[in-house]
């Protein structure tokens, strides 16, 4: 028996199958953008540990500042003794993302757990119970984080969830644009906004708007422009805070450190994870000082939270993206991926969108170019197909229909196009025959009228 086999058996006997299992992949060591797996093989990472990977994996210098840090000091918990590489980590991250003219900074372990502090935070501030959300978002598996998420399948036969919680469609344009011009949908889906603050809640009850500039589990969708300016100036009417959740698109993977900063806003307060810590678990939520000191003396913080060794990490992971230039390389990462899969799309007809920011990259496959019709087996089957060839990718969206990129940003030239290769041949290798099975199937199906269900 294989290695990697051997471990997934031992995994499948003590792990619960709650916890998902993407693929059949293992890993033993990676370096950069590549992985090698328990049985020697080497992988293409176009996953980055879905997105925590940004600078790459085990950097020397990174792995050097962990080793440092662990033989200095492991823990003591920030409640207890304030130590230097939990301020220093606060410092930077409020310079590089200044909220106003003067920023807090609050550490903690993860995503999820920023959500929920950012929440704590707003309803604390504005005095105000509720907070509004939107279809196919994403923002962890907590209680909250699940309430505040929108992927139905991460969410069976856990609720009751928490209350006062409000979602509205997110403005997805390709899916939802309905033969609109770009202004014109962005403007009837802020009416959409202004029509809910007094249907749905009432605007003087509302502590938050929480969103993401660029869904990422629900499909890499990038909100319009025009929709995320007319969001911040409606919060500003209302006394409402904008919350921006960028534990995807943070630190780079848009080209920025923010995806907000594409966008000519600043929000109230916003969260962060993933790429921050170069592969250790630390997140943060930063915000407006004045905002962040609203929160009463223990109802915020953690035993973990800014752990010393994972706030090492994260300083050494920003100086090297810094010092690497890594906004200008995630730019040229996303040109040359949204060249290729444009160049697909105009091959393929199964390839229905194109989308995404900097070098978060994604397209969606569909049926006949049917938005409505999902193409979710032809994307588990390609996924399935690029793991056989040494390429890890994964799918988005509500359907696992859309395919992205989260490559590490210091991916090789040559490794970005092999990877693009070897997935650009087995969309048109399964396209086609499923295409072919489709035609099969409508002109089976039952005189009636009636349209073959989608497989």
């Amino acid at each position: 028996m294989h290695r990697g086999q051997e471990l997934l058996e031992r995994r499948a006997a003590v792990v619960p199958r709650g916890i998902p299992r993407i693929g059949g992949v293992t890993v033993a060591s990676a370096r950069g953008a590549l992985l090698r797996d328990l049985d020697g093989r080497e992988l293409l990472d176009f996953a980055g540990g879905i997105g925590v990977m940004n600078a790459g994996h085990c950097r020397e210098e990174v792995v050097a500042a962990i080793r440092e840090q662990a033989g200095r000091l492991l823990h003591t918990c920030i409640h207890v003794a304030t130590y230097e590489p939990y301020v220093a980590l606060c410092e930077k991250l409020a310079a590089l993302l200044p909220h106003g003219d003067h920023t807090k900074v609050m550490l903690v372990n993860s995503g999820a757990e920023a959500v929920e502090n950012a929440i704590k935070i707003a309803r604390q501030a504005t005095g105000r119970p509720a907070v509004l959300c939107y279809t196919d978002a994403f923002h962890g598996r907590t209680l909250l984080g699940m309430s505040l998420s929108s992927k139905v399948g991460y969410k069976r036969g856990c609720g009751p969830f928490a209350p006062e919680v409000y979602r509205l469609p997110f403005p997805n344009f390709y899916r939802d644009g309905g033969g609109l011009e770009g202004a014109a949908f962005v403007e009837r889906e802020l009416a959409r906004l202004r029509d809910a603050l007094g249907r749905l809640v009432a605007p003087e009850d509302l502590a938050a708007v929480l969103i993401e500039p660029v869904q990422g589990e629900g499909g890499f969708v990038p909100a319009p422009e025009g929709y995320l300016q007319g969001l911040r100036r409606i919060c500003d009417e209302h006394g409402i805070l904008l919350v921006l959740d960028e534990v995807q698109t943070g630190f780079l993977r848009t080209g920025r450190w923010a995806a907000y900063e594409h966008y000519g806003i600043v929000p109230d307060l916003s969260v962060w994870a993933k790429s921050m810590g170069g592969g250790l678990p630390i997140g943060a939520v930063v915000g407006r000082a004045e905002l962040m000191d609203r929160a009463r003396p223990g109802t915020i913080g953690g035993t973990y939270g800014g752990n010393p060794v994972a706030c090492a990490a994260a300083l050494a992971t920003i100086r090297l993206m810094e010092e690497e230039g890594l906004a200008s390389r995630a730019e040229a990462i996303g040109r040359r991926v949204f060249e290729r899969f444009q160049a697909l799309q105009a091959r393929c007809p199964a390839v229905g969108d194109v989308r995404g920011l900097g070098a978060m990259v994604a397209m969606e496959l569909v049926e006949d170019g049917d938005p409505a019709r999902p193409a979710t087996r032809l994307v588990a089957e390609v996924l399935a197909a690029c793991e056989e060839r040494g390429l890890l990718v994964l799918a988005a969206g509500a359907h696992a229909n859309v395919i992205r990129v989260l490559a590490p940003l210091v991916i090789e030239g040559e490794e970005l196009e092999r990877g693009l290769d070897i997935l650009e041949e087995e969309v048109l290798r399964r396209a086609a025959p499923a295409r072919r099975g489709e035609r099969a199937r409508r002109a089976a199906a039952p005189s009636t009228g009636e349209v073959a269900p989608n497989p």
